[in-house]
């Protein structure tokens, strides 16, 4: 069996009408983003933060070592290798590799538990990330200010907070034509990054030493400690390969592998070393030695793009963040929101308010509160760490159930990635009472969210349950009800196998049948996406009563119009304008019956009351909808 799990029709399919040209330089614009901005702060935090290493030849050559490694066994080979075969019908992403898990595993075993909690905690860690990036991308960028003239540092606080505004103030407009320039700004930047490392490098060649492992295992051996801290630093040159693999649904694994070894990672560490380099020359310069790698003429220019850059970056974990908010409300891990489509030709742009205005709330209260990017660093790398952690581990489940891989083969791989993943998360641990709390903080609340949501929803279908039958007389039932209605009813339900609470309402208070009654489920699988042809399951349950279950993946926009006019291709036809929407909201009475906490279900009550209408996210005609309300103990 393959080791990877595709699909013929997936996005990853489809995007190979696309050239390969095209598709190298869209790679670059929007999955390189984060990661190409870590020389701006990576390095420098390597021998600025609290336990660095002091600025000798040696310790510099064994910081580059660590990097270099780092890179190859991180980026290249666990994501670009490993982790991109573990695509969900040519989807990447923790949520789309958590429904994976779930497929293969079943939703009650306690591999399948342990699963859930891990995409749950990985996700959140991704909101974390999707707060941090923009603040400490954009913080080191105009931070080069200060290098262009000191008098300009008390500008760089408030110029970094009115570009985020901006940045986020425009969101809603779509990314369709910004994101033109992504692509080609970022090649000029990655150009610009090997240019200024070739330059230095040429100024002390022997900084190339630094390829060989000896100098990172002589680093360690000199004082274990120290250099085990260094790695909290060192796992800023990866921030951003899990866009990689979150990726791969809109460029294919082709182009953003071929973009990273052919341009991307020779760039990264042409500027690396060149900063090495730098350094060994001048040890004074570890203050910022990205941007004193240029010279005095190009500093100016040199922050502008800069800035553009870290503009991109932020943009793509923006819009990862928008992406993984639908996600996650089409698997049942958050309500209803408010999601608008930005453009009429690329499905994926889209602009989620509640998310935008959070993220940006969070940034500018990031950006207050630590002030610079070193201060930032320390909160970065629990996320970064964190997430890369719970990737590995779901990826682990996939080769043992889905690649059918020997037991034997999955351990071995899986020690070595997570002795990896561990060792950067660890060397991150001591950093929480400088700032690492935070993301962990963040994390433990979007955690809570997740669950809860969850759980309550699961909650609420047992209670419903209760009350609700199975089945229903139908002939017995049009029989009895003295007032018919012409036209069709079609009462929404989450239950496929109940009857309809809102039709029970019905029935009980208005005592009205429609000539034709249909029940609807829309269905979100573990799938990303599915073809019309498997959308449409018809269940007849006699006298002009039906059951309508349309499937959907989790990448997908449910829209009723669009479901009952599949069901014409099966013999049951929906006239619009002759058919009537009965929606059922049930509110959740928070009880001391056995549950979730009191609190919780406090809070599970209020996001389901605040929760988007289900008219307006289903695409259902607002003049043809009546809804109906219960109140429900849970």
């Amino acid at each position: 069996m393959s080791d990877s799990i595709t699909h013929p029709e997936t996005p990853a399919s489809h995007v190979q009408k696309t050239s390969t040209a095209g598709l190298f330089l869209g790679a670059i614009g929007v999955v390189y983003g984060d990661i190409g901005t870590s020389p701006l702060y990576a390095l420098k935090e390597c021998f600025i933060s609290a336990h660095a290493p002091t600025v000798t030849p040696d310790n510099i050559l064994g910081v580059l070592s660590l990097v270099f490694w780092s890179i190859m066994m991180v980026v290249s080979l666990k994501y670009l290798v490993f982790i991109m075969k573990a695509d969900n019908h040519g989807e990447g992403g923790i949520l789309a590799l958590f429904a994976l898990t779930h497929r293969l595993t079943g939703d009650k075993s306690l591999l399948a538990k342990f699963a859930l909690t891990a995409g749950l905690l990985g996700a959140a860690l991704f909101y974390s990330d999707g707060i941090i990036t923009p603040a400490i991308s954009v913080l080191s960028a105009v931070e080069g200010l200060g290098v262009i003239a000191p008098k300009l540092e008390t500008y760089i606080l408030p110029t970094a907070l009115v570009i985020l505004v901006l940045l986020f103030s425009i969101q809603h407009h779509g990314t369709d034509l910004i994101g033109k320039f992504f692509g080609p700004v970022m090649c000029l930047w990655f150009l610009v990054l090997a240019t200024l490392g070739v330059v230095n490098i040429l100024q002390y060649p022997d900084v190339i030493k630094a390829l060989y492992p000896q100098n990172a295992l002589h680093f360690m051996q000199l004082d274990p400690g120290r250099s085990f801290l260094t790695l909290g630093a060192v796992v800023l040159t990866l921030t951003g390969a899990e866009a990689l693999y979150a990726d791969m649904g809109h460029f294919g694994r082709t182009p953003i592998r071929y973009a990273w070894f052919s341009f991307v990672a020779p760039a990264l560490l042409l500027n690396y070393f060149g900063q090495g380099a730098l350094l060994i020359q001048n040890p004074a310069a570890v203050q910022n030695p990205f941007y004193l790698l240029a010279p005095g003429w190009a500093l100016i220019p040199l922050v502008v793009l800069s800035t553009l850059a870290t503009v991109i970056a932020s943009q793509a974990v923006i819009t990862g963040a928008f992406s993984l908010t639908k996600q996650a409300v089409q698997l049942g891990f958050l309500p209803r929101v408010q999601i608008r489509h930005t453009s009429a030709k690329e499905i994926g742009q889209i602009y989620v308010p509640i998310v935008n205005w959070g993220l940006l709330l969070g940034v500018l209260l990031l950006v207050v509160l630590f002030k610079t990017s070193g201060g930032l660093a320390a909160a970065y790398g629990i996320a970064v760490t964190g997430t890369m952690v719970v990737t590995t581990i779901l990826a682990g489940i996939v080769m043992l159930h889905g690649w059918h891989w020997h037991w034997a083969k999955v351990t071995a791989v899986m020690v070595i990635f997570l002795l990896v993943d561990l060792a950067f998360f660890g060397a991150n641990l001591p950093k929480i009472a400088s700032g690492g709390w935070l993301p962990l903080a963040m994390g433990t609340i979007i955690f809570t969210v997740l669950l809860t949501w969850r759980q309550g929803k699961q909650l609420m279908a047992i209670r419903l349950s209760e009350i609700m039958p199975l089945t229903a007389d139908t002939v017995n039932m049009r029989n009895s009800i003295a007032l018919h209605a012409s036209g069709t009813a079609v009462f929404m339900t989450s239950n496929s196998s109940t009857i309809p609470n809102a039709f029970l309402h019905n029935i009980e208070h208005n005592k009205v049948l429609h000539e034709r009654v249909a029940f609807l489920t829309l269905q979100v699988e573990d799938d990303p996406y599915l073809q019309d042809n498997e959308r449409i399951v018809i269940q007849d349950l006699g006298a002009q009563f039906f059951r309508v279950i349309a499937r959907y993946g989790f990448m997908e926009d449910p829209d009723v119009p669009t479901a009952l006019a599949l069901c014409a291709q099966r013999g049951l036809v929906f006239d619009l304008e002759d058919t009537s929407f009965f929606l059922s909201r049930e509110i959740a009475i928070p009880t001391v019956r056995p549950g979730m906490a009191l609190w919780r279900e406090h809070f599970f009550s209020w996001m389901g009351r605040n929760a988007a209408s289900p008219m307006e996210y289903f695409n259902i005609p607002a003049h043809r909808v009546v809804d109906l309300g219960c109140h429900l103990e849970i």
